[in-house]
C-alpha cells in the first residue's frame, strides 16, 4: 500500500512540474501572435495526436473497455480539459491572472466537499487543517496583494475553472482501473480540443495564431519549440502522469499535489524567465508542501491494514487468483 502510494505521490509531482512549464511555454506564443485558446488548442490537439498510437495499442483486444467508459471520457475532456481550460482564459480577461488561478485552484475544496457529499468521506481533523494551509500558501505564493475590486463576471469564469479542475480529478480517480490512463488522457486531450475549437470557431472565444518566430529564454526561436514544449512536456507527460497518480492516490490527494503545481510555476519562470520569487512566495510555497504532507499523513492514517493471514493456512495457488 505504502509503495503504491509512493509511485502516486512520484508521479503528481511529475504531472505538478510538467503542467507548471506550461506557462513558461505559453508566454511567447501569447505574447506574440496567438490567442490563448490557440495556444491551448495546439496544446492539447498534438498531445492527443501523438498520445493515439499508444493508446490503440493499449486498447487491442479491450475495445469493449473504452465503449463502457465513453461517457467518462467524454466528460473527463469537457471538464477536465475545455471547462478548466476555457473558463480560466476567460477569467483572465476581467480579473488579474493571479486572482483567476486562485479561482480555479479553490476547485481542490470541491473535491473534498463531493468526496464527502456524494462518497461518504468526511473529511478528517487533519485533512482541514491541511486545506486551510496550502490555500493560506496559495494565497501567498500569487502574491494578491493589490489586485483591487474584483468584477463579478470574472468570479463566475474563475469558479468555473474551479469546477472544471475539481471534474479532472474525480473523474480521473474514479474511471475504470481497466482503461489504460493512456486511452484516458489522449482521448480527453482530444475531446478538449474539438470543444475548445468549437467555441472558437462560433467566435465564443478568440481564435488566432501565427509562424513568426518568438523570444523564449532570451533568444529568437522558432514557434515551433515553445509549442513541442507545451504538447509534449506541459501535456503528454503532464496528463498521463496525472492521470496515472489519480487513480494510485485518489481524488482528494492528488488534487492537493496538484497545488505544488503554483510553486513549481514560480521557480520555472524564476529559471528561464528570470523572474524571481519574493521571500512571501517562497514561504507560501512552504505552505503549500506542509498542506500537502498533513493530507497526505492522513490519507495514511486512514488506509485500511492489510489483515494477517494464519500461519497454518495454505497459499491459494496463482493460476486460482
Amino acid at each position: 500500500m505504502r509503495e503504491r502510494s509512493s509511485v502516486g505521490l512520484g508521479l503528481a509531482l511529475l504531472s505538478a512540474i510538467t503542467f507548471a512549464t506550461s506557462g513558461t511555454f505559453a508566454r511567447p506564443l501569447i505574447t506574440g501572435e496567438w490567442s490563448a485558446v490557440a495556444v491551448v488548442i495546439a496544446r492539447v490537439g498534438i498531445a492527443a495526436l501523438v498520445l493515439a498510437v499508444p493508446a490503440v495499442l493499449a486498447l487491442r483486444g479491450r475495445w469493449e473497455v473504452l465503449r463502457r467508459n465513453a461517457f467518462s471520457v467524454v466528460l473527463f475532456g469537457l471538464l477536465g480539459v475545455a471547462t478548466a481550460q476555457a473558463c480560466f482564459f476567460n477569467a483572465v480577461r476581467y480579473l488579474p491572472v493571479g486572482v483567476a488561478l486562485l479561482l480555479e485552484y479553490l476547485g481542490i475544496v470541491l473535491v473534498v466537499g463531493w468526496m464527502w457529499l456524494a462518497h461518504g468521506q468526511r473529511p478528517r481533523l487533519l485533512t482541514v487543517a491541511g486545506s486551510v494551509t496550502a490555500l493560506c500558501g496559495l494565497v501567498l505564493v500569487l502574491d494578491l496583494t493589490g489586485a483591487g475590486r474584483l468584477d463579478p463576471v470574472g468570479v463566475l469564469w474563475g469558479l468555473g475553472a474551479g469546477v472544471g479542475l475539481a471534474g479532472y480529478f474525480v473523474i480521473a480517480g474514479r474511471t475504470d482501473a481497466r482503461l489504460p490512463s493512456v486511452v484516458m488522457a489522449s482521448g480527453g486531450m482530444a475531446v478538449g480540443a474539438l470543444a475548445l475549437l468549437l467555441l472558437g470557431g462560433i467566435g465564443a472565444l478568440p481564435l488566432t495564431a501565427g509562424t513568426a518566430d518568438v523570444t523564449f529564454g532570451g533568444h529568437r526561436v522558432s514557434w515551433l519549440v515553445p509549442v513541442a514544449g507545451l504538447s509534449l512536456i506541459a501535456a503528454v507527460v503532464a496528463y498521463l502522469a496525472g492521470v496515472a497518480s489519480t487513480r494510485l492516490l485518489g481524488a482528494r490527494l492528488s488534487s492537493f499535489v496538484g497545488l505544488t503545481e503554483v510553486m513549481f510555476a514560480v521557480l520555472i519562470a524564476w529559471l528561464v524567465l528570470d523572474e524571481l520569487p519574493g521571500l512571501i512566495q517562497l514561504a507560501g510555497g512552504v505552505l503549500i508542501l506542509g498542506g500537502v504532507a498533513l493530507v497526505r499523513a492522513d490519507e495514511l492514517r486512514g488506509a485500511p491494514q492489510p489483515v494477517p493471514t494464519p500461519a497454518a493456512a495454505e497459499p491459494v495457488p496463482a493460476g486460482d487468483r
